[in-house]
């Protein structure tokens, strides 16, 4: 009978000194359970966000605090257009000495007091801190997105621009005043914030979000973005209309809107962001067929 496996000692994330403390000893570090996310840092092989950022910070020098996507991930909030593999993204003070590694990207700057909060027992970027530092990392379409997400949520309308007035001369500043008219706490999905942005820098009338068109008295449907006075609309497809009950009831709907005179275009994540110029095209040909006479 074969010799069942010998399980890997290492619970969670730990540094060398922490496993000779354990009694874990370097071959045992070597386990095939565990995995080396740097020259001194240990962690399970199949571990979650919070374990990764809590392996970061016991090499991370006083006065770290994890931020921008990262800080993001934390508060729930999604960045689209920006890969998800990421390192965890830690502030570390101007004057500290210490380089990026494969699994952090370090930032410099001073982040007071009031600029953080705890999450999980982490110290982390408030969400005000964060939004103004993905505005100086992230494209405007995916700060948009954030934003969205963040008015969805409840944060204040007007703490945006008390924001970005304390924030005067820093990177990103600029960025996040062209995004600010933009939001829009109606957003749909992040995706289809990404596609507001587009039609926004195209030069487009800004859309309707989640208007609910009648005919006869009669409800055909709430749609993501509409333009009322050129019975235009567009339908953004996220993964869960993939699911048969929703494409049944999403072919339905859509008969019922075309046959009340509406123009219905739909588009996904694919067409946004592999060809977001013939999504412009065919939105702005639909706009001007549509125009009011």
């Amino acid at each position: 009978m074969p010799t069942p496996p010998v399980p890997p000692r290492v619970p969670g994330p730990l540094d060398r000194r922490g496993a000779r403390e354990a009694g874990i000893t370097d071959w045992q570090l070597r386990h095939a359970g565990v995995r080396r996310s740097s020259r001194d840092t240990y962690l399970p092989a199949v571990a979650d966000e919070l374990a990764q950022i809590q392996a970061v910070l016991l090499g991370a020098p006083d006065g770290a605090v994890i931020s921008h996507l990262t800080a993001a991930s934390l508060w729930g909030l999604e960045v689209p257009l920006v890969p998800r593999d990421q390192p965890v993204h830690v502030t570390v003070p101007r004057n500290v000495r210490r380089r990026h590694r494969r699994d952090r990207r370090l930032h410099f700057s001073d982040v007071p007091a009031p600029e953080t909060r705890r999450r999980h027992g982490i110290v982390v970027t408030s969400p005000s801190r964060t939004w103004i530092d993905l505005a100086a990392t992230v494209p405007p379409a995916s700060l948009l997105a954030v934003t969205d997400q963040m008015l969805a949520r409840g944060f204040p309308e007007d703490e945006f621009p008390a924001i970005v007035a304390r924030s005067a001369g820093r990177r990103g500043v600029a960025t996040a005043r062209q995004v600010l008219p933009c939001a829009d706490r109606l957003a749909g999905s992040p995706m289809e914030s990404v596609l507001r942005w587009l039609l926004h820098v195209a030069g487009l009338p800004r859309p309707v979000l989640q208007h609910v068109v009648r005919a006869g008295g009669r409800f055909l449907g709430m749609v993501d973005l509409a333009w009322p006075e050129h019975r235009v609309l567009v339908e953004f497809d996220g993964d869960v209309h993939r699911e048969r009950r929703v494409f049944v009831e999403d072919l339905r709907r859509q008969n019922g809107l075309v046959l009340a005179g509406w123009t219905v275009l739909r588009f996904t994540s694919a067409d946004v962001r592999g060809r977001p110029e013939q999504v412009v095209a065919a939105i702005r040909a639909a706009l001007t067929a549509g125009r009011p006479r």
